[in-house]
């Protein structure tokens, strides 16, 4: 009963919309008949409560004139700002994309705003959803069935017809349909899909109807765009993630499975346990391909990575501190954003003589971000080689200096997936001093997240 309220109300406000000028034309006639009828009676000289009466009127419809004239915009913006409304909340219903779920969503919202009896969404091939009327006539899936909406499809034109008759695949025909409006819903100037209004008489499309329909089919048009680009991103940060595990999986592979099998004679139960963690650490990294991890698990296969390099160098070579401040050990992180930077130090900081300190922090900014810092105590860089690992407008950085090629490749994948990930005001920030060290700073805004 509620939705059959709301589709007077909409049909209602509808028709008074597009009957705004007929409503002018209607009551200056009546005016200016009751003028002439009062010029006629003061010629006369007849006085009488008709005259009176008359006299009223007339004051009544030229107020009603007045107020049309004067005020075109009252119904007008009313309706506009009705329809801002439902197309803010149908912008909701469509976040996913063009789904079946999302077609009868939107058909539901819109048809108690309209003067349609049926309005239904496609496909380029199938009906994804019909409300209406005619719901049953065409069930979710049945196959495209009229000419005009196909037109609309392979023209990308707005289309109206009248006492369409539905033919399907089976030659089956259907009752005519009285009048109707299909419009295209388009993704990079190519048509999807459609929107389709279904009239009870081909008197009820007019201006109006055409507009709105037309006006809602490019608004779900931006908001499908708005998904595409936004499905394509992911892809591509997912992308950058397999080209980022492709880099560091080569890198040590040889040589901890080197140091493995010269354990294997000397300390036989120490090459076990290793073997053990290098197969949970390569399944960790297959694993990890989703979008988002916690900090705690990005940690863990830092700390696993550290175990095969401290058997590689020695324990006294490689030391490494985990400082996480409490409460942030759940914060979402992209995957393989802080072991690179620990692989890093090892492969460029590392001097030929004496221990390699490496400390990673995580702590909170304030409950809108945390920031992540990989420090160590190694051989350094200058400062032009610093400015260029972040930046992408800089040519790469020299292979053969500290931190040189490999890391530049490295930390250029991480800024830009923390900026994919996290918006413009996360950061990446390198500090570092030749032969005292390196740290790596990464601002991560959860408030900006595009999985906030």
């Amino acid at each position: 009963m509620n939705d059959k309220n709301k589709s007077i109300r909409g049909a209602a406000r509808s028709a008074l919309l597009a009957s705004i000028p007929l409503l002018r034309v209607a009551a200056a006639v009546c005016a200016l008949a009751l003028a002439v009828y009062l010029v006629y009676s003061i010629i006369e000289g007849t006085e009488s409560i008709l005259t009176l009466v008359a006299c009223a009127l007339m004051c009544v419809f030229l107020l009603i004139f007045a107020h049309l004239c004067l005020n075109p915009d009252t119904l007008r913006s009313q309706y506009a700002e009705q329809t801002l409304s439902i197309a803010s909340e149908m912008l909701e219903d469509i976040r996913d994309g063009l789904t079946p779920e999302s077609a009868e969503a939107i058909c539901r919202r819109l048809l108690p705003e309209t003067r349609a009896m049926t309005i239904a969404v496609t496909d380029r091939e199938r009906v994804l959803a019909c409300v209406g009327t005619l719901a049953e006539q065409f069930p979710p899936g049945s196959p495209i069935h009229t000419p005009a909406t196909r037109y609309a499809l392979d023209h990308g034109l707005v289309q109206s017809f009248t006492n369409a008759t539905p033919t399907f695949n089976d030659s089956l025909t259907a009752p005519p349909i009285p009048a109707g409006i299909i419009a295209p819903l388009k993704v990079r100037g190519k048509s999807v899909g459609t929107l389709k209004f279904y009239f009870s008489s081909p008197h009820a499309v007019n201006r109006t109807q055409y507009a709105l329909v037309s006006g809602f089919a490019e608004l779900i048009s931006t908001q499908l765009a708005t998904h595409e680009l936004e499905r394509q991103d992911e892809l591509t940060a997912r992308a950058e993630l397999r080209a980022l595990q492709a880099q560091i999986n080569p890198h040590f592979l040889f040589n901890t499975l080197n140091t493995i099998a010269a354990l294997t004679r000397t300390e036989p139960a120490r090459a076990r346990e290793l073997l053990r963690d290098f197969a949970a650490f390569y399944r960790s990294t297959l694993d990890n391909s989703g979008s988002l991890i916690p900090v705690s698990r990005e940690l863990t296969q830092t700390s696993r990575y550290l175990t095969f390099e401290r058997a590689r160098f020695g324990d006294d070579r490689v030391i490494a501190t985990m400082d996480v401040e409490e409460g942030v050990e759940d914060a979402p992180v992209p995957a393989f954003i802080i072991q690179p930077l620990v692989e890093n130090a090892v492969r460029h900081a590392m001097k030929d003589e004496g221990a390699l300190h490496i400390t990673v922090r995580v702590r909170s900014e304030g409950g809108e971000g945390i920031c992540i810092e990989v420090s160590d105590d190694g051989a350094g860089m200058d400062r032009d080689t610093a400015a260029r690992l972040f930046n992408a407008s800089l040519p790469m950085p020299d292979s053969q200096s500290p931190q040189g090629g490999g890391a530049g490749v490295a930390t250029r994948n991480i800024s830009e997936r923390i900026k994919r990930f996290y918006g413009p005001r996360s950061s990446a920030e390198v500090s570092s001093t030749p032969g005292e060290g390196t740290t790596i700073t990464l601002h991560l805004d959860l408030q900006e997240s595009m999985f906030a």
